[in-house]
């Protein structure tokens, strides 16, 4: 199965995008093996969603942690993002 995101990455980062022409379907909840702190470049209209917890709107700057085990992901919005990502642990 093909990820949903084209991926680079540069020493500890990870650059990863998301097309707006994703399927729905391929946004899954899914866990990682370690902690990650998660920038958002650019994008607009995507949401992040926790295990129990309602989404939130992603905006250009925001800067969050997803605790490694924890269930999360991402619903689709209206312009491909792009985000940062760092592995903590």
């Amino acid at each position: 199965m093909s990820k949903p995101y084209a991926e680079t990455k540069s020493k500890s980062i990870i650059y990863r995008s998301f097309d707006t022409d994703v399927d729905n379907s391929e946004l899954v909840w899914h866990r990682d093996k370690k902690t990650r702190l998660v920038e958002v470049v650019d994008g607009k209209g995507w949401y992040f969603q926790s295990d129990n917890k309602l989404p939130i709107e992603l905006k250009v700057g925001d800067v969050f942690t997803i605790q490694k085990e924890t269930y999360h992901r991402i619903l689709k919005g209206k312009t491909p993002l792009k985000v940062m990502i760092k592995e903590l642990d």
